[in-house]
């Protein structure tokens, strides 16, 4: 065998091993949520369920505001999104590409916030929110979020690799910043602006620490935060659990699947590589 194609099976396989390790526990999770609750606690193991049902999915959608914390994260994780895409976007242009005093001390102390754990702001979050009135509010949960340094450093990176000649021919016409973010630099940024919205909307969504922090109501909870009391409302039933995991979860893997071509694209544009 030639030793291109013992690295490249040795490839496939590491591939397809690590695969099988990813898909494991989504594929258990699945079959445990399509058992009656008697044989999820049976002594005798079986990969598939000997009996098929979908009680568990009408049982956690019955019980608790599930539907109600689903349409919460939507909420939530949406509003992050525009808001961290738009700030962000604007933020990284000035940076990039406007020329003002204290320019670089004030994009350092943006960038200070990859050194910040989101824990060590918690408190003086909090009180701030709670100052506002912003407890059990989407604003009070959408708002801490919407800063991201990594996205305005991407973004600025990004733009610092567009030719200046597209920013100067829209100036001469008469262009001003807002114009030439919005129909020159965002129309060339698409695929980067999809992959960082998607990773964004996927954050907001699976966020648990803050909503636990500001949330206080049932009905302002998010799903995350919601499936800690569908473990208080069922008590040990592992079917509704796994139900209400992956009902949970669904959302953002659909979204993910929808527009992954889009990630990767946007990836490989932040690195300089052509998909």
């Amino acid at each position: 065998m030639k030793p291109t194609s013992f690295w490249t099976v040795a490839g496939a396989l590491c591939a397809v091993v690590l695969a099988a390790l990813w898909a494991f526990p989504l594929l258990w999770a699945l079959s445990t949520s399509l058992r009656p609750e008697l044989e999820t606690v049976a002594t005798r193991f079986h990969w598939l369920p000997q009996t098929w049902t979908l009680d568990a999915y009408r049982k956690t959608l019955g019980a608790g505001n599930v539907v109600r914390w689903l349409l919460n994260s939507f909420i939530v994780a949406l509003l992050v999104t525009v808001v961290t895409m738009t700030v962000s976007l604007m933020a990284a242009y000035a940076f990039s590409q406007l020329r003002f005093k204290g320019r670089g001390i004030v994009f350092g102390i943006a960038m200070l916030g990859f050194l910040l754990p989101f824990e060590a702001l918690l408190v003086p979050l909090f009180r701030t929110m709670h100052q506002l009135g912003l407890i059990n509010s989407y604003a009070g949960i959408v708002l801490p979020q919407v800063v991201s340094p990594v996205v305005i450093y991407v973004f600025k990176q990004f733009f610092d690799a567009i030719p200046a000649d597209f920013r100067e021919a829209a100036v001469m016409d008469g262009a001003g910043p807002l114009r030439v973010l919005w129909s020159v630099y965002l129309p060339i940024s698409g695929n980067i602006v999809w992959a960082m919205a998607i990773v964004t909307f996927i954050a907001a969504w699976n966020n648990f620490l803050w909503p636990f922090i500001i949330v206080t109501s049932n009905d302002m909870m998010t799903i995350p935060l919601g499936l800690t009391q569908t473990y208080d409302a069922f008590g040990v039933r592992y079917a509704q659990l796994m139900a209400a995991a992956l009902l949970g979860a669904s959302p953002v893997a659909l979204a993910y699947v929808l527009f992954q071509r889009r990630v990767t694209q946007g990836f490989l544009a932040a690195s300089g590589l052509k998909g």
